[in-house]
Formats: structure tokens, sequence, C-alpha cells
């Protein structure tokens, strides 16, 4: 197939495109810098600016671009940034798609399980309906964009993604080797994990399913409490870890409103329809992904 990715310099996106490569794929990457080689072609979202042609007779379009949501603290601009930053690069490529005399056969467009707010101890699939606070309403103004799309379209609610490359344990490794590690606010709240190699792998298995559509939650099988993620992870690095959480209050101080929307909320999360489309995790445990991605 012939496959056209945005956000193709982020964590994900690279690894996306080896392995599409590998599976013998040709990837189209659409950059916002200079053109560097003859995959690449340049668009500018926040324009609406997009080459047709690009898009013109691919089977698929990826779309991963958008600004980080740990990248700075949330002033009143930044978080506008983060809202265009999603929903104007969907609606330049939505756009773009609907004037196609070819359009590609599906639209896979990046999301989160912060769709679903804070859940709680409950146990959350796809049918869940939209929770509140700030991210759940990007997340939702993100995806309704993309549903826009007169394709099949799929929304990759994406949770914790575990990388030996950066990310989520990006800033937390430093912190466990020193032996500093500690559970975050009350430790209670369910983290939704995904190793990077269950994520590529989900978007390959949503990308050759074409019965799958909508959002897929794309989340290992065993959420763990933040004071279990804190215990692993300690052991996985054979570390110890401190007995007393870090206060909520305190990491509201130091890191705003990111802490409060997405450190402490609990997201108990499932991959119903992963599991029931037939894909297989490569790590259901951990200590498994942990121990494969350190």
């Amino acid at each position: 197939m012939v496959i056209t990715v945005t956000g193709g310099s982020g964590l994900l996106g690279p690894a996306l495109m080896a392995a599409l490569r590998e599976r013998g794929h040709e990837v189209r990457q659409l950059v916002r810098r200079p053109v560097r080689a003859d995959h690449e072609s340049f668009w500018d979202p926040g324009a609406g600016v997009v080459d047709p042609g690009v898009l013109e007779g691919v089977a698929a379009v990826v779309h991963l671009a958008g600004a980080s949501i740990a990248g700075k603290r949330w002033s009143g601009p930044y978080k506008r940034l983060l809202v265009e930053s999603r929903v104007r690069s969907t609606a330049t490529l939505v756009d773009a798609i609907g004037r196609l005399s070819a359009p590609p056969e599906v639209l896979v467009s990046a999301s989160g399980v912060d769709f679903y707010g804070d859940t709680g101890d409950r146990v959350i699939d796809e049918g869940a309906p939209l929770g509140r606070g700030f991210l759940a309403r990007l997340c939702e103004a993100w995806e309704g964009t993309a549903r826009d799309a007169p394709v099949r379209n799929v929304q990759l609610r994406t949770g914790l993604v575990l990388s030996g490359k950066g990310g989520a344990l990006g800033p937390m490794l430093p912190i466990f080797r020193m032996g500093l590690g500690a559970p975050l606010g009350s430790g209670r709240q369910y983290w939704s994990w995904i190793a990077v190699e269950d994520w590529v792998g989900s978007v390959l298995h949503v990308l050759e399913n074409r019965e799958i559509s909508g959002p897929v939650n794309l989340v290992g099988p065993s959420p763990l409490t933040n004071a279990e993620f804190t215990k692993t992870l300690g052991r996985a690095l054979r570390r110890p870890t401190m007995p007393i959480g870090v206060p909520g209050f305190a990491l509201e101080l130091g890191l705003g409103e990111f802490a409060k929307e997405a450190l402490l909320p609990s997201h108990r999360i499932v991959p119903k329809k992963l599991v029931d489309s037939g894909y297989g995790f490569i790590h259901t445990r951990l200590d498994q992904a942990l121990a494969a991605v350190i």
C-alpha cells in the first residue's frame, strides 16, 4: 500500500513508518519544514495548505500531528495551540480528501484516552461517553473533525505509551534511577499503558482490517494503578521507590493544569475493539513491557 503519514518526527511516527516499510508499503510523509527527501511533501496545516497529489490514490492517511501536550506549561495561548494544531490540521486533511477523485480508503487519526475524562475505578471501553475537562473537549473536537472525512475513519485513543526513546518514560527514568520514584497524588488513579511495539502493531492491525472504524482504544489489556506502576518501574530498574506519594496540590503547583488533567485523573481503559477483532498483544504485563523498552 501507499500510505501518507503526518507527525512523522515525533515519538510514534518514526516507529510506525519503519514498520510500514518493513512490510513493503510505500510511505509518504507530510512535513512542515523544508523538504529533504523524495518521500516528503511540504504542508502548512494552520493555513489549510496541502498538495492534493500527495493524497490522491493512496490507500491510507495516518494523521499523528499535533503540539505536545507535555511540551509547555498550559497558558491560555498554549491551550489554544493544543486545540488548533489538532483540529486545523485534521480539517485540512478532511477537506483535501473530500476533493479527491481517488480518495484514500481510510483516515486514521490520533486521539487519546483523555476523551473519557476521570473514570475512577470503572472499566471503560469504546462505548463510554465523553468525559469532562479540557483534554476531553480537545479529543472530542479532534475526533469530530476527523469523522467528517467521507471515507472509513478511525480515531486512535492512545494511552500511556512506553518507549525507551522518550515519551512518558523520558522524564520518569532519571528520577526513578536515583531512587526517588514515588506515586503521584493518591496513587489510586489507573494508568492505561501500551508498549510502543503494540502501539505500532495496533495501528497496522487497524489499517489492514476494513471492518474496524470509529474510536479504538490503543491501550494494553492490563491497566494498573499509579502506585502499582511506580512499584513495577522501580523493580524493573532495581531501585527503591518512595513510600509516600507526591501530593496532588504540589503537582498542580509545579505543573499547572497539565497535572490536574493528565497525571491525576484515573483511566481504567480496556482495548475492547482490538481484542474483539483478533489483535494479539506482544506485551500484556507491565514488567514484561518495561523489560523490553528499558
